[in-house]
């Protein structure tokens, strides 16, 4: 099974930061937010990470890239933590798929359907920490005990802000499980159908690989991923897990990244 990232993105939010650094490179705490992502994914089920990548972001493949002469370096140094570090970095096991256009979420995954070989993949959104790494062996067990369907991650959101996200319709299954029954991408308040709103992690039947590979554009001029879990589940059951809002973090705006940061450096100083 791969976990999928997708960082072919503008990072327009972190501009004019991201003009000449990716934003999935932006230090949080003591290593770049990408990082984070790649050793959950490689925490999991997973055996690889594929990160769909911009031909542009050259320095996230330098960061995985072994730097044995760096390393030497640092030992000799006695600088030994530092070397650890890099030498740990350049070990992870990443490959690269590249996004060439910006036609959306939807296509950045369909970019990596070579890779997955007709199975179930995992879509980890590189905005999106979890660093317990705890989530997506959560979303496996909800899996395997309801026959290999599809999983999301949800979280609940105070009502005015479900108009920022896509958001389920279902019914409880259990505490933390729904079985969703639709997606509405961005509803307007007295339309949502939940305050439980899609958290960017996914665990996806090959099925839905299948059905990018005939997505069309659509909000935005984009292919969508919801539009593609939207027709899974005319033909699959799907189900959701519902986190705690503090299982995991949003960086995808410099406050979000901001309060990650103090939070999650506020944790390691008390480790």
């Amino acid at each position: 099974m791969k976990a999928l990232i997708p960082a072919a993105g503008l990072g327009s939010r972190f501009l004019p930061a991201t003009k000449a650094q990716p934003k999935e490179m932006l230090l949080v705490v003591d290593r770049p937010a990408i990082q984070y992502v790649v050793e959950e994914g490689l925490a999991s089920a997973a055996d690889e990470v594929v990160i769909i990548n911009s031909r542009e972001k050259k320095s996230i493949e330098e960061h995985f890239s072994p730097a044995p002469e760096l390393v030497a370096m640092l030992r000799e140094r006695g600088k030994d933590k530092y070397a650890d570090a890099v030498e740990h970095a350049g070990s992870l096991n990443v490959s690269y798929v590249y996004q060439d256009e910006p036609l959306g979420l939807g296509h950045a995954i369909y970019c990596a359907h070579e890779k997955t070989a007709d199975e179930p993949f995992y879509v980890l959104l590189g905005d999106v920490l979890v660093p317990d790494n705890k989530m997506l062996p959560r979303m496996q067990d909800v899996s395997d005990a309801h026959g290999g369907a599809s999983v999301i991650a949800v979280m609940p959101v105070p009502a005015d802000q479900v108009s920022r996200f896509g958001v389920i319709a279902g019914e409880a299954v259990a505490d933390d499980v729904w079985k969703v029954s639709s997606l509405v991408e961005k509803p307007a308040v007295d339309e949502a159908p939940s305050n439980l709103a899609v958290f960017g992690r996914y665990l996806l039947s090959a099925r839905v690989m299948e059905l990018l590979a005939e997505g069309k554009p659509t909000v935005g001029g984009e292919i969508q991923l919801t539009d593609a879990l939207d027709a899974v589940l005319r033909e699959e059951e799907m189900y959701a897990l519902v986190i705690d809002p503090a299982d995991g973090f949003d960086t995808g705006t410099v406050e979000s990244w901001l309060e990650t940061n103090n939070v999650l450096f506020q944790r390691a100083a008390q480790q």
